[in-house]
Order: structure tokens, then C-alpha cells, then sequence
């Protein structure tokens, strides 16, 4: 159900509330802009909002309008190619795609950010660099980077290799095909993983580099060339150590090179950063044997399509068992390249919501994000004493990691995933998409099976009696092929499938975890979310729109094995029990306990034209899928939800991303003065806006009541941001938000 105002506030209890610890970001080489949005509602600021809610493409609850008004004000709508913000809010430029950095350049598709300060007005933004959009990194490359590279000759050798791709790996040394595979290979990977920059606040407000010994790029190649290998604690690195195994071995060891698809994070009470490696199957083989060794780079060959490049670790020979971590780093060590702590798990991580209490054991929260993707704890051994003492880092390589088991009546408890834990999958009729895919029981083939008959379970769970049944090796090393097999290993135990987990936010006060579900819809290759579990307003499954979720340990005890859960806020439109965003994903508590949320949808679905809700589907009439209707919430956007006061429940539009692009990565300052955010992939399917090209398209809106009206709605074709002049290329950025008479933004 979506949460009514009344439910809300009986849900968050009196005083609720949360404190962010993290802080902002920075620096400011470009001259300051802003853009206001118009106005939803001009008393919001009289209701007790920081801010007049910029106006959206669809009427919400929010905006105080009658349906009449309703009809009037959006039969009408401009998107544009900008950070829209409200009246009275500012941006500035803190870095962009391409800028020196080190000895480096900053990378591509920048994510989560965070800001640990050293000292009044500075300290060190660290940047995640998630993965290459293809059409506006290989259009602008030369342009911003200063060299080309050989994308015809690989473009026809991709097109010649039909769906098979190009076996790099496999290539002689002295093939030309090769050599131009590796430059490229190498050129997308040094524009991903983490990029850190040292920024101070001006008097005037401005944020500007410092350029300190620390600054330095992170990449997807660190080791390869440098030295600068990345290192690993806990059990699976006596898989990386093995000598002979089932599977490929890199002959590196304990040695990582580099870290990539660099998502969400967190950053931890003393001062260090993680970044989450997130859609490595992308880049690497992601199945591994039953003794933790990966599979060949042959598996995932070399290719390009519209949207992304693929299998940039095939020709560098990279092991796929070693992407897929958690990423610590200390931003303020200039030697420091990175520590994967694979007590943490490998999976398609995402941010990591972290509660160091003193006295009590350290516990990690994050989420897998793929369709029918879990909630995971990691739990340390030992306890914390102080919670700022980098010591702390310690504790993450001895612990257990635990897979949430949600129930429908809102209780659950976390499944340790150890090598004694009972093998229980769910059936795979209780899932949206009617399967679930499980390690596959021919062990000595590795990899995983979809299973779509809830007879096969029952023959699963008699040949498999516990996960040490599925692994094979010494006792270190079955936990150690557990925790590289995490998601599937945690899919035999039980745990609940669900719906894209994408940020884990730990209320410091409280001790409550905020999650975003982004998605309930279903993949035929990943699997879906539990459909006991994961329903829609009006008991939809499968449920486009997302929710966000709030779980409280048993006692307030991080170690604790059960929780409850209760629903916090729910994706869609309002006439359907919505409250007008779509896709949550990153999230962000301020000083007040508010709570601020990014939204991703998938860059081809933003602003796609819905003339009427039904369409011809082989010659049958059905109605527009969710997905599709999600042209409808015009591009990704960044929205407030109080959680205590008059506006306590209700969903506040905030401000609309460039073209194409993502909003990711929110961060406050602790002054609560600036908020860092960056655009993702701004361009990332129409490219280089052409001489300020636009289009017309209708779009079947509903009031919020449900009447039903046409909207014309003018959208431009492809990006131009952050340059804005006609013609310049898209560049991904981190900006720093504030408010034009230097007051707090919350």
C-alpha cells in the first residue's frame, strides 16, 4: 500500500529523526549558475520548507492544485537541458569528465560522492566512476581527452563478430586487432573507479581545488602498469592464493588489478570511503566454479553496443573473482590504492550503509542491485571502541555476512551464509518472474541454472543439504568460495529476492535503515522480487515504480538476527497511490532527519512519448507497460520527504537532471551549506545535443484524482550540459549546490 500521511507518522513515532555524519563537496573552476524551476506551490516555504518545489511534468499531492488547475497549468511542459533548481538555489562546476587529476584525468560517469573534512571549509572529495556510456564517450573522447582512439576499425571488427563479441584474450600479441582492443580497453578502464581531489570553501563560497599531494585516480588499470596493485582481507583471498584450481588463475595471487563499475559507497565515522563495484559481470565473467576460481575471460568477450562497452577485462586477462567487492579507501593517504574486504561479499554491490556504536560489534549494510538481488549485513567479531578510530577498518576482516529473509507480516531475520547454513531456497512461483536461479548441481561445470519448477527445489535441497555441500576445499576456502559466490549461495539458503536494492542509509540516532528498492519488475536472465513481499499500492506484482523501505534491527542491536520492516515511501504516479517519482535510488539524510532521494530511471525511457495509455501489441490492444510509461515522469530527478513536522510523509520536488542524465551521489556538508551531487551520463543516448534540437510529443497525463488529459511536452534531443552552448559535448560532473544568500539548505 502507499504510505497515507496518517500511517506515516504513526509509522515514524514521535521525534523520529536523523543526523547524517557525512559531509559535501567542492571546488569551483566555472562561474556559478542556476536555473529556477517554476514554483508548485508558492506557501511551501511558509509550511516549513527550506525551498518553493520546483514545478514537475505531472501534477502531485504537493502541489496543492485542484483538478481544474490542474488541467490548466500542465496541458503545457518545457524539459530542459539543465539542473533545474528552485528559486534561490545555486550550482557550481567542482569537476568535470576530463579535468587533470594527479597524474591522471578525472573519470567518466561519476556516482557516489563523499566529502571527509580535514579542517573548516576543506578536506578530500572522493568520486566513484561507475562505467562508460558509449555513444557520448566515444563521440567526445578526442575532444576532451586529447587523443584518439581506433573506434572505426573496432566498430566494424564488433559488427563482424555478429553476438559473439571479440575473444581478445585469445588474440596473438603481434594481431593489430589486439593492440587496438587493449588501447581501448585501457582508456574506458583509467576513466572508471574513484578519483580524489582536495577542495577548500572561499569566503565568497566558492569551492575551489587545492591540488594536494593526496589528489590522485584510482582506476580500473591501477597494478597493471604502476604497481599499484589493490589489496583484499578475509576468506577469499585464499582463493586468489591458489596455485591450481577448477577455474582461470591470474598469477597475481592476493594482488587486484584496479577496481571498476564504481556505483554507490559510504563513508565511515573515521574517515575512510568504500566504493561498491557494482555491474562487473559487465566488464568480467561473473560465474565461478564450486571452488571459487573464476571462469575464463573467453566468457566474456570484447564488445560494444549502443549504450556501453563490454568485456574491458577480456583482453587484459583480468579474474572475474576479484571485482564484484566493497572498495575501502583513506582518502587522505596518498599511497593508499584501496583494500577489498571480502567478509563484505561479491555481488553486485551498492552503497553500504555503515553503524559503528561504541561497545558494540561494527555491522555493514548493502544491496545486491539486480532483479531478485538481496539485503546483506556484515557483522565484525570484534567491537568497536571508538567509532572515528581508523582501527575500525580492522574489524571488517573477521565477521560473518548475513542475507536478509524478509516475511510479509513485516518481521525478518538474517541468514548467516557460512558453510553449516541449511540449503532452503524459495520456490520459484512466489517470485514476480516465476524463477530463481540457483548454483548450478553439476558443480563440476560451476556457474548457476534457472529454475522454473518448484519440483526442482525439492531435488536441489536432496543432493545439497548445506552451502558447504556446494563449495569445495579446505574450511577457509568454502567460506571463501561463499562469499565470491555470494548472491547465489545466498539464493540456496533462503534469502528473500528483491526488488534492485540500491542505497543502504543508517539513521545515526535511531539506528534504522533506509533502503531504496528500485525496481519490481522482473529479468528473465537475473530473477525478481518475492511477490509475498513486494507489491504495488493497489497489490500490483510485478511493481515498476519502486518503494523505500525502513528496518529496524530487534533491541537496536547491530548484531541483532531478527528486524521488522515497514514500508516508507512508494514509487508512481498519485492517482495510483504514488507519490510522483519513479526508480528511487541513491538517498541522503540531513541534519533534520529529512530525507533526500535521487531517482533512476533508465536513460531510454526518459521523456518517451505516451500519446494514450493503450497501444497495438500484435494486432491486440493492451495497456502501455510501467516501464514504458515512465516517459511519463519527464527526466531523473532529486526530491525531499520530511519525516517530522506538517509536510511529514510527503513527497517535495526538489530539482530535474540535464538530458539523459542520472542525479547521483547526494552529500551534505556537516554545516548542511552545500550539497555535492553529480549528473551521470548526461547525453547518454541521443549524444551531443545538435544546434539546440528539440521535439514535440504528447503525453497521455493524469490529474491527480486519475481524469485523464494530453500533454505537449517540448524535449530536447540529446546534451549539451554543463557547457550549455550549442554543440559542446555532455560531460558528466560533480557540482556543489547552495543557496544564493549563503544560508543552510535544510
Amino acid at each position: 500500500m502507499a504510505v497515507k500521511r496518517r500511517h506515516f507518522l504513526m509509522f515514524l513515532g514521535a521525534g523520529a529523526g536523523s543526523i547524517a555524519l557525512q559531509p559535501l563537496m567542492q571546488n569551483g573552476q566555472n562561474s556559478s549558475v542556476s536555473l529556477f524551476g517554476e514554483p508548485a506551490r508558492a506557501q511551501s516555504a511558509a509550511d516549513g520548507l527550506p525551498f518553493t518545489p520546483v514545478k514537475g511534468p505531472m501534477p502531485i499531492a504537493t502541489d496543492g492544485l485542484d483538478r481544474a488547475k490542474q488541467l490548466t497549468d500542465y496541458t503545457q511542459y518545457t524539459v530542459v537541458d539543465d539542473l533545474v533548481l528552485p528559486e534561490g538555489y545555486t550550482y557550481q562546476l567542482v569537476a568535470s569528465w576530463g579535468d587533470p587529476v594527479g597524474d591522471s584525468r578525472f573519470g567518466y560517469n561519476n556516482d557516489y560522492l563523499s566529502f571527509v573534512e580535514i579542517g573548516e571549509n576543506e578536506g578530500y572529495l572522493s568520486v566513484n566512476h561507475e562505467y562508460i556510456s558509449a555513444k557520448p564517450w566515444s563521440q567526445t573522447f578526442e575532444q576532451v581527452v586529447g587523443k584518439s582512439l581506433p573506434f572505426e576499425a573496432i566498430a566494424v571488427a564488433v559488427e563482424a563478430s555478429g553476438d559473439e563479441g571479440i575473444n581478445a584474450f585469445a588474440l596473438s600479441d603481434d594481431d593489430p586487432l589486439k593492440a587496438q582492443i587493449t588501447e581501448l580497453s585501457k582508456e574506458a578502464l583509467i576513466d572508471l573507479g574513484l578519483s580524489v581531489i582536495s577542495i577548500r570553501r572561499e569566503s565568497n563560497g566558492q569551492w575551489v581545488r587545492t591540488n594536494s599531494e593526496a589528489d590522485r585516480r584510482i582506476t580500473g588499470i591501477s597494478g597493471l602498469e604502476d604497481g599499484n596493485y589493490l589489496t583484499a582481507t578475509g576468506p577469499a583471498v585464499a582463493i586468489f592464493q591458489k596455485t591450481s584450481g577448477t577455474g582461470y588463475l591470474d598469477g597475481l595471487g592476493s594482488q587486484i588489478i584496479g577496481t571498476f563499475n564504481n556505483c554507490s559507497g559510504g563513508t565511515t565515522p573515521w574517515g575512510t570511503v568504500f566504493s561498491a563495484e557494482e555491474n562487473y559481470q559487465n566488464f568480467v565473467p561473473e560465474p565461478v566454479y564450486a571452488d571459487g576460481t573464476s571462469f575464463d575471460p573467453s566468457k566474456k568477450a570484447f564488445s560494444v553496443n549502443d549504450e556501453e562497452a563490454l568485456g574491458l577485462g577480456n583482453v587484459l586477462g583480468l579474474a572475474g573473482n576479484k571485482y564484484g567487492w566493497m572498495v575501502e579507501l583513506d582518502p587522505a593517504n596518498p599511497t593508499d590504492y584501496g583494500v577489498k574486504h571480502t567478509w563484505l561479499g561479491r555481488y553486485r554491490h551498492e552503497a553500504v550503509g555503515i553503524r559503528a556504536v561504541a561497545g558494540k560489534q561494527l555491522a555493514f549494510y548493502s544491496g545486491c542491485d539486480r532483479r531478485g538481488g538481496h539485503l546483506y549485513k556484515f557483522v565484525s567479531t570484534g567491537t568497536v571502541s571508538d567509532p572515528t578510530d581508523k582501527a575500525n577498518s580492522q574489524l571488517l576482516s573477521d565477521g560473518m555476512l548475513y542475507a536478509a529473509k524478509f516475511n510479509p507480516d513485516g518481521t525478518g531475520t538474517w541468514i548467516p551464509l557460512t558453510a553449516d547454513t541449511p540449503v532452503n531456497p524459495d520456490l520459484p512461483s512466489v517470485h514476480a518472474g516465476g524463477m530463481i536461479p540457483l548454483p548450478n548441481p553439476d558443480r563440476a561445470a560451476g556457474g548457476v541454472v534457472k529454475v522454473e519448477e518448484d519440483a526442482a527445489i525439492e531435488a536441489f535441497t536432496q543432493q545439497f543439504a548445506t552451502l558447504g555441500d556446494l563449495y569445495t576445499g579446505s574450511d577457509e576456502e568454502k567460506q571463501g568460495a561463499i562469499l565470491v559466490d555470494t548472491h547465489y549461495a545466498a539464493n540456496a539458503a533462503g534469502a528473500t529476492c528483491t526488488a534492485r536494492p540500491e542505497d543502504t542509509d543508517v539513521n545515526q540516532t535511531t539506528g534504522s535503515l533506509y533502503v531504496t528498492f528500485t525496481s519490481g519488475s522482473p529479468s528473465s536472465s537475473d530473477g525478481s522480487p518475492d511477490a509475498r513481499v513486494f507489491k504495488g499500492p493497489n497489490g500490483e506484482s510485478p511493481y515498476e515504480y519502486g518503494w523505500i523501505i525502513r528496518v529496524d534491527e530487534d533491541n537496536s542491536d547491530p548484531a541483532a538476527i531478527t528486524f521488522i520492516w515497514e514500508l516508507f515511501a512508494t514509487g508512481g504516479e498519485p492517482a495510483d497511490g504514488g507519490l510522483g517519482f519513479a526508480n528511487p535510488d541513491n538517498l541522503e539524510i540531513d541534519a533534520n532527519g529529512n530525507v533526500w532521494v535521487v531517482t533512476d530511471m533508465s536513460s531510454d525511457k526518459l521523456n518517451g512519448a505516451i500519446p494514450a495509455r493503450t497501444e497495438v501489441v500484435d494486432g491486440m490492444s493492451q495497456p502501455v507497460s510501467q516501464s514504458n510509461l515512465r516517459g511519463l515522469f519527464g527526466n531523473n530527478s532529486v526530491w525531499l520527504i520530511p519525516t517530522s513536522g506538517p509536510n511529514a510523509g510527503e513527497a517535495f520536488l526538489f530539482g530535474f537532471g540535464p538530458m539523459d542524465a542520472e542525479m547521483t551521489g547526494p552529500f551534505f556538508t556537516r554545516d548542511q551549506k552545500t550539497l555535492f551531487l553529480a549528473a551521470q551520463h548526461p547525453g547518454e543516448i541521443n549524444g551531443v545535443r545538435e544546434n539546440m534540437a528539440s521535439e514535440t510529443r504528447q503525453y497521455a497525463v493524469k490529474t491527480t484524482d486519475g481524469e485523464e488529459f494530453i500533454q505537449t511536452r517540448e524535449v530536447p534531443i540529446g546534451s549539451n550540459w554543463p557547457g550549455k552552448a550549442a554543440n559542446d559535448p555532455p560531460l558528466p560532473s560533480v557540482v556543489a549546490i547552495t543557496r544564493t544568500d549563503g544560508g543552510t539548505l535544510t
